[in-house]
């Protein structure tokens, strides 16, 4: 598949996540953390299942490939999960949105220093572009960032385990398709998640018993779109990409969620957010290396015609 394919994926998957946003939010109103990402993360493996056995990609992991199912279900699933759930509840949305927006920086980071795949320069100032309109976009939303909290801890833990999973994703793409490994991670994750709110949330499943017919209709768009398809289309990018490229237009996520927030919990959109989305949309163009691409190819033109 060619690369502006893959970004046009990406960016669809930005969309999905943001437009997620409101109905998790909604979601963990009604039901507590830990329990409904439990189901929600385990519908969503079923979803990815049935795709994939329509498309016939369903197939039994070796034993190497099962330790990266394994170790990217621990990392991309139940701690990302868990931490985030956890921290969200104990900060403020201008920190967890900050901390967050950090991801593309220590992504390349990590790959720089595990995979010794280096960033060009131009990558790297899409990186700072994107995490400066990612600040900007955040603190229009409040009053700025409060002094850190263990909440702020918790958030960082979770972006970081999600960023590390990448690592691990785009390795085992080279023998295992990235859509099943999101099926066997959501799968297993979901499982341990289940236990966890066993113990952390007893009781909390008699409460889907009670819950309104609207929230059924979220829950499920929100675990079978948002979860099951998101998922599924950004892990299958990062192994066609790279994890540094993938991770730029996580950037685009932070506006998507603004503005799903706008429409369906009537948040404003200041001339401040706009002003971010420029920065984060010149961040992704530069991060992702599509700039470079662009000009390698007037070069060429450029070259051809004379």
């Amino acid at each position: 598949m060619k690369q502006w394919k893959i970004y046009g994926i990406l960016v669809l998957v930005m969309f999905i996540w943001g437009f997620n946003l409101p109905a998790v939010k909604y979601l963990v109103s009604e039901v507590r953390p830990v329990t409904m990402t439990a189901f929600r993360i385990f519908l969503a493996s079923l979803t990815v299942f049935t795709i994939l056995t329509a498309m016939k990609l369903v197939r039994k992991p070796t034993k190497k490939e099962w330790k990266f199912i394994f170790v990217g279900a621990l990392l991309n699933v139940v701690l990302h999960q868990y931490f985030l759930s956890i921290g969200l509840s104990m900060t403020s949305g201008s920190n967890a949105g900050l901390i967050l927006g950090t991801g593309p920086v220590l992504t390349a980071v990590l790959v720089s220093l595990i995979m010794r795949v280096y960033p060009s320069r131009l990558q790297w100032v899409g990186v700072v572009l994107g995490l400066f309109g990612v600040s900007a976009t955040v603190l229009a939303a409040g009053e700025g960032a409060s002094g850190l909290s263990f909440g702020d801890v918790f958030v960082f833990i979770s972006i970081l385990a999600q960023v590390v999973s990448y690592l691990v994703i785009s390795k085992a793409a080279k023998t295992l398709d990235p859509r099943l490994l999101t099926a066997y991670m959501f799968l297993i994750g979901s499982f341990v998640l289940f236990v966890i709110s066993l113990v952390q949330e007893p009781g909390e499943i008699q409460v889907f018993f009670e819950v309104q017919p609207i929230f059924w209709a979220l829950f499920f768009g929100s675990a079978i779109i948002g979860t099951a398809v998101g998922h599924m289309l950004f892990n299958y990018s990062v192994g066609k990409t790279g994890p540094s490229k993938a991770a730029i237009f996580m950037n685009l996520n932070t506006f998507f969620s603004l503005v799903g927030a706008s429409i369906f919990l009537d948040e404003v959109i200041s001339i401040r957010h706009i002003f971010g989305l420029v920065f984060i949309v010149t961040g992704v163009i530069f991060g992702s290396g599509a700039a470079e691409d662009l000009w390698r190819k007037h070069k060429l033109k450029k070259s051809v015609s004379n």
